[in-house]
Protein backbone atom coordinates (compact mmCIF):
# COMPACT_ATOMS: atom_id res chain seq x y z
CA UNK A 1 0.00 0.00 0.00
CA UNK A 2 1.26 3.38 -0.92
CA UNK A 3 0.56 6.15 1.89
CA UNK A 4 2.47 9.52 2.67
CA UNK A 5 5.38 9.10 4.75
CA UNK A 6 5.56 9.78 8.36
CA UNK A 7 8.13 11.03 10.47
CA UNK A 8 8.97 7.67 11.49
CA UNK A 9 9.81 5.95 8.12
CA UNK A 10 12.93 8.46 7.32
CA UNK A 11 14.91 6.48 9.19
CA UNK A 12 14.62 3.81 7.30
CA UNK A 13 14.97 5.41 3.70
CA UNK A 14 18.88 5.81 3.70
CA UNK A 15 19.02 1.96 4.41
CA UNK A 16 16.39 1.54 1.25
CA UNK A 17 18.53 3.81 -0.67
CA UNK A 18 21.95 1.97 -0.08
CA UNK A 19 19.88 -0.97 -0.67
CA UNK A 20 18.23 -0.11 -3.83
CA UNK A 21 21.56 1.21 -5.29
CA UNK A 22 23.66 -2.20 -4.57
CA UNK A 23 22.78 -3.12 -7.91
CA UNK A 24 24.55 -0.68 -10.17
CA UNK A 25 27.75 -2.50 -8.35
CA UNK A 26 26.81 -5.73 -10.09
CA UNK A 27 27.27 -3.19 -13.63
CA UNK A 28 30.02 -1.41 -13.13
CA UNK A 29 29.04 1.52 -11.51
CA UNK A 30 30.50 0.59 -7.77
CA UNK A 31 30.61 5.14 -7.26
CA UNK A 32 26.80 4.93 -7.69
CA UNK A 33 26.41 2.04 -5.42
CA UNK A 34 28.72 3.97 -3.31
CA UNK A 35 26.81 7.21 -3.27
CA UNK A 36 25.76 8.66 -0.16
CA UNK A 37 22.13 8.12 0.62
CA UNK A 38 20.12 11.11 1.64
CA UNK A 39 20.02 12.07 5.53
CA UNK A 40 16.77 12.32 7.80
CA UNK A 41 17.55 15.45 7.63
CA UNK A 42 17.41 16.20 3.89
CA UNK A 43 14.06 13.92 3.46
CA UNK A 44 12.50 15.78 6.31
CA UNK A 45 11.50 18.53 4.43
CA UNK A 46 9.72 16.87 1.52
CA UNK A 47 8.02 14.00 4.59
CA UNK A 48 6.95 17.46 6.12
CA UNK A 49 5.51 18.84 2.53
CA UNK A 50 3.46 15.83 1.24
CA UNK A 51 6.01 15.17 -1.66
CA UNK A 52 7.61 11.57 0.18
CA UNK A 53 5.69 8.67 -0.17
CA UNK A 54 6.40 5.16 1.40
CA UNK A 55 4.81 1.82 -0.30
CA UNK A 56 4.23 -0.05 3.09
CA UNK A 57 4.39 -3.41 3.59
CA UNK A 58 3.24 -4.94 7.19
CA UNK A 59 4.76 -1.24 8.75
CA UNK A 60 8.02 -1.62 6.90
CA UNK A 61 9.00 0.60 3.64
CA UNK A 62 9.64 -1.50 0.78
CA UNK A 63 10.04 1.57 -1.71
CA UNK A 64 9.86 5.30 -1.89
CA UNK A 65 9.70 8.20 -3.46
CA UNK A 66 9.71 11.77 -3.32
CA UNK A 67 9.10 15.38 -5.47
CA UNK A 68 8.99 18.66 -6.01
CA UNK A 69 7.96 21.17 -8.51
CA UNK A 70 10.93 22.33 -10.81
CA UNK A 71 9.85 24.40 -14.04
CA UNK A 72 6.33 24.16 -13.78
CA UNK A 73 6.15 19.92 -13.86
CA UNK A 74 6.02 17.36 -11.02
CA UNK A 75 9.73 16.36 -10.56
CA UNK A 76 10.85 12.80 -9.29
CA UNK A 77 13.70 13.98 -6.76
CA UNK A 78 14.34 9.75 -6.55
CA UNK A 79 12.20 6.61 -6.33
CA UNK A 80 13.78 3.59 -4.71
CA UNK A 81 12.47 -0.12 -4.14
CA UNK A 82 14.23 -2.70 -2.41
CA UNK A 83 15.75 -5.09 -4.34
CA UNK A 84 13.71 -7.93 -2.91
CA UNK A 85 10.49 -6.32 -4.55
CA UNK A 86 11.80 -5.09 -7.87
CA UNK A 87 9.56 -5.95 -10.80
CA UNK A 88 6.16 -6.17 -9.13
CA UNK A 89 5.17 -2.52 -10.09
CA UNK A 90 5.87 -0.66 -6.88
CA UNK A 91 8.16 2.11 -8.74
CA UNK A 92 5.38 2.37 -11.65
CA UNK A 93 2.84 2.55 -8.61
CA UNK A 94 5.16 5.60 -7.07
CA UNK A 95 5.35 7.09 -10.35
CA UNK A 96 1.68 7.31 -10.62
CA UNK A 97 1.51 8.43 -7.07
CA UNK A 98 3.68 11.38 -7.80
CA UNK A 99 1.88 12.13 -10.98
CA UNK A 100 -1.54 12.23 -9.17
CA UNK A 101 0.11 14.70 -6.64
CA UNK A 102 1.16 16.90 -9.60
CA UNK A 103 -1.94 16.40 -11.23
CA UNK A 104 -3.83 18.09 -8.05
CA UNK A 105 -1.26 20.97 -8.41
CA UNK A 106 -2.40 21.44 -12.43
CA UNK A 107 0.99 20.40 -13.61
CA UNK A 108 1.00 19.52 -16.98
CA UNK A 109 3.06 16.25 -16.33
CA UNK A 110 6.41 14.84 -14.56
CA UNK A 111 10.33 15.20 -15.11
CA UNK A 112 13.13 13.46 -14.02
CA UNK A 113 16.75 12.69 -14.16
CA UNK A 114 17.91 9.58 -15.09
CA UNK A 115 21.03 7.58 -16.35
CA UNK A 116 20.99 6.05 -20.04
CA UNK A 117 21.92 2.44 -20.21
CA UNK A 118 20.82 1.20 -17.09
CA UNK A 119 18.05 -0.81 -17.77
CA UNK A 120 15.98 0.07 -14.68
CA UNK A 121 16.73 3.65 -15.46
CA UNK A 122 16.00 5.52 -18.76
CA UNK A 123 14.85 2.41 -20.87
CA UNK A 124 12.16 1.92 -18.16
CA UNK A 125 10.82 4.84 -18.50
CA UNK A 126 10.73 5.19 -22.01
CA UNK A 127 8.23 2.39 -21.65
CA UNK A 128 6.37 4.55 -18.87
CA UNK A 129 5.64 6.83 -21.43
CA UNK A 130 9.09 9.10 -20.51
CA UNK A 131 10.73 10.59 -23.44
CA UNK A 132 14.47 12.72 -23.43
CA UNK A 133 14.16 16.08 -23.30
CA UNK A 134 17.20 18.28 -25.19
CA UNK A 135 19.19 20.06 -23.20
CA UNK A 136 17.65 23.41 -25.35
CA UNK A 137 14.39 22.44 -24.24
CA UNK A 138 15.08 22.14 -20.09
CA UNK A 139 13.75 24.69 -18.59
CA UNK A 140 16.19 26.81 -15.96
CA UNK A 141 15.21 24.62 -12.74
CA UNK A 142 15.91 21.44 -14.90
CA UNK A 143 18.99 22.35 -16.04
CA UNK A 144 20.17 23.91 -12.58
CA UNK A 145 19.78 19.93 -11.47
CA UNK A 146 22.07 18.49 -14.58
CA UNK A 147 24.36 21.16 -13.71
CA UNK A 148 24.67 19.68 -10.20
CA UNK A 149 24.86 16.15 -11.18
CA UNK A 150 27.62 16.96 -13.71
CA UNK A 151 29.34 18.10 -10.99
CA UNK A 152 28.89 15.58 -8.74
CA UNK A 153 30.37 13.62 -11.63
CA UNK A 154 27.13 11.50 -12.20
CA UNK A 155 27.82 12.52 -16.27
CA UNK A 156 30.84 9.60 -16.17
CA UNK A 157 27.97 7.52 -17.49
CA UNK A 158 25.54 9.23 -20.09
CA UNK A 159 22.72 10.48 -18.32
CA UNK A 160 19.51 12.89 -19.59
CA UNK A 161 16.18 14.96 -18.38
CA UNK A 162 13.20 12.85 -19.00
CA UNK A 163 9.99 14.10 -18.94
CA UNK A 164 6.05 12.91 -19.20
CA UNK A 165 3.32 14.35 -20.21
CA UNK A 166 -0.36 13.39 -18.81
Amino acid sequence: MIRLARPADLVSLPDLERAAGAPFRDIGMPEIADDGAPAVEELSPFQADGRCWVWDVAGTAAAYAIAEEVDGFGHVDQVSVLPGYARRGLGRALLDTVDGWAAERGLPGLTLTTFVDVPWNAPYYARLGFRVVPVEEQGPQLRRIRETEIARGLDRWPRVAMVRFR
